[in-house]
């Protein structure tokens, strides 16, 4: 159907909307200055009305967009309207090189008519218009799949008070509690008291009331949450519960590696906060791998970070004593024990990853094709696929360090597969199927390390042990791998060293240091021979002794960008 040429263009009338909502309005504090604005549906052009030739104009991507809200203002006989719209763009730093997301509010007074309900309600139709764009523009990363972002979102937020330095509360206030408030996010904020009490919390919550689940600490909390979820009868339903991350402790691993998984630049302290807070009210969920580790006292434990043992995992606990120094703790912790450096004698055996191979051109795809990873929104939908008590943090002696069973087996398949069951015959935890009983030598598939004297083993599967250690540039939280590192005796102190300040670039590996070795794998077992030493998972310390882990892909789902 033709428009009526003598019909004016609704495009470029005042407050009309075809395609572009157009508008002019006053400033905020000068009636006299006016501006024409204009919405589209990926930006907002704000142009001050002059008669005076070049004029500014400011372009406003709305992927940068949390929130939009209108409201009265505070004088009664102000018949005027107000609305106001939140932005975190990437802008340069003041005092440094580099961007990073930065605060900007742009407010505008409506004063069409001297109604102040009919000035009001055209406020309200242009922040409910900015809101809708704004969450049709959701950030895109390559190769993911991003679903339609729903409101409103329901947060539980968990806040260990004292993770890092004891300013993880106050930083909450401070950044993240204004952001929400702009995003129209609704929450409720609960301190934890104790150790695990955020594990209790989550395993015994009508998780139906909330959306997501927030952890505003270091890692140490989102370990409880992911341990509590998993203990519960309702595991399957109860993992898929989106999960939050906000920087408030020492190492912020996951948070650092969230910020790399949005192809942000990097940032640190309260820019990578600031970032975390923007993902978060953007509301964007994607898939975590999790890793079942089994312990030699029987226990089960599920990780979103790492195990190590070693020099990573020595410097993890020993750095304890530093924390009031922040993050430079585990700088402290590496130079402490570098004076002092130790060797670990030990057995490692893993299941290395097979790449597909590629097939040529008019080839037929496998029968089971890889996905691109999927992102959906909040609420979810399914889709298949604090820092511990320091008194707690010390050595323990290997009970059983010479039971050596990291000797292939003849079989090349594990033939029994084990399933942790209820007595109702529910399933109470995914099956381990790649790994056999810590008493079982390890399957012909598995590849055994010939070196038993060590002096790290690391097995990561997030990008970032630390916001300033890149430790796997490649990863992904969905890329189903565990990447292990291992670094065998022989390395001087210096190499050492060196290895890990290129880390912080993501250099490591091309130091060319003949004692660290790199295999991305499916599964792994670790066997200590030495009589003491310290083994960690996502940064606390477990028990000493016999371990292997397997990673889930895709078990549960994160907030992220």
């Amino acid at each position: 159907m033709e428009k009526d040429a003598s019909e004016p263009d609704p495009s470029r009338q005042r407050n009309g909307f075809v395609g572009v909502l157009y508008g002019e309005f006053t400033d905020l504090l000068n009636d006299r200055v006016r501006y024409s604005v204009s919405l589209t549906e990926s930006a907002l052009t704000i142009q001050r009305i002059s008669s005076s030739p070049g004029r500014t104009k400011v372009v406003f991507n709305l992927t940068d967009c949390i929130g939009c809200r209108a409201y009265r203002g505070p004088d009664s006989a102000d018949v005027g309207a107000y609305f106001t719209a939140y932005f975190y763009p990437f802008k340069r730093r003041w005092m440094s090189a580099g961007v990073a997301r930065q605060r900007v509010e742009q407010c505008f007074r409506v004063a069409l008519v001297q109604d102040p309900l009919a000035n009001l309600q055209e406020a309200e139709r242009w922040a409910c218009a900015i809101r809708d764009a704004s969450v049709l523009q959701a950030p895109r990363r390559d190769g993911v799949v991003y679903a339609e972002v729903r409101r409103p979102c329901r947060f539980m937020i968990l806040v260990n008070p004292h993770s890092g330095r004891g300013q993880a509360l106050q930083l909450f206030t401070g950044h993240v509690q204004g952001m929400l408030t702009e995003a129209a996010v609704p929450y409720t904020l609960i301190i934890t008291e104790h150790q695990n009490h955020a594990r209790e919390l989550v395993r015994n919550a009508d998780l139906s009331q909330w959306d997501a689940l927030v952890i505003m600490s270091g890692d140490g909390l989102l370990f409880e949450v992911i341990n509590g979820l998993m203990e519960r009868e309702d595991w399957q339903e109860a993992i898929q519960t989106p999960l939050g991350i906000l920087p408030g402790g020492s190492g912020n691993a996951l948070a650092a590696s969230v910020n790399h998984y949005s192809q942000s630049p990097p940032v640190w302290n309260e820019e990578l906060l600031l970032s975390c807070g923007f993902m978060l009210c953007k509301g964007l969920v994607g898939s975590l791998d999790l890793v079942s580790i089994h312990l030699s006292s029987q226990q089960r434990l599920f990780s979103f970070l790492s195990l190590a043992w070693g020099f990573v995992a020595d410097v993890d606990i020993e750095s304890e004593k530093y924390r009031h120094v922040g993050a430079i703790r585990f700088l402290m912790g590496t130079l402490v024990r570098l004076a002092s450096l130790r060797v670990y004698q030990g057995r490692l055996a893993y299941l290395p990853f097979k790449e597909e191979p590629t097939l040529p051109k008019g080839n037929n795809p496998p029968s089971t094709p890889q996905h691109p990873s999927l992102c959906s929104s909040l609420p979810c939908q399914l889709i298949p696929n604090t820092s511990p008590n320091q008194n707690s943090r010390h050595k323990h002696n290997s009970t059983n360090s010479n039971h050596n069973t990291i000797t292939n087996s003849s079989n090349n398949a594990i033939t029994t597969k084990r399933l942790e069951t209820q007595s109702d015959g529910k399933t109470r935890a995914p099956e381990d199927s790649l790994l056999p009983g810590l008493d079982q030598p390890v399957p012909e598939s598995w590849t055994v390390v010939k070196e038993e004297d060590f002096v790290l083993v690391l097995a990561i599967y997030q990008s970032h042990l630390a916001e300033d250690l890149w430790t796997v540039p490649g990863a992904m939280a969905d890329d189903g791998l565990i990447h292990l590192f291992y670094v065998t005796a022989g390395i001087s102190r210096p190499a050492l060293l060196r290895l890990f300040l290129a880390m912080e670039k993501g250099a490591h590996l091309a130091c060319g240091c003949p004692h660290l070795v790199y295999e991305k794998v499916k599964a792994l077992r670790l066997e200590p021979i030495s009589a003491q030493g310290m083994i960690t998972v996502d940064g606390e310390m477990v028990g000493y002794g016999p371990v292997q882990a397997q990673i889930h892909p895709g078990l549960a789902r994160l907030i992220c960008g």
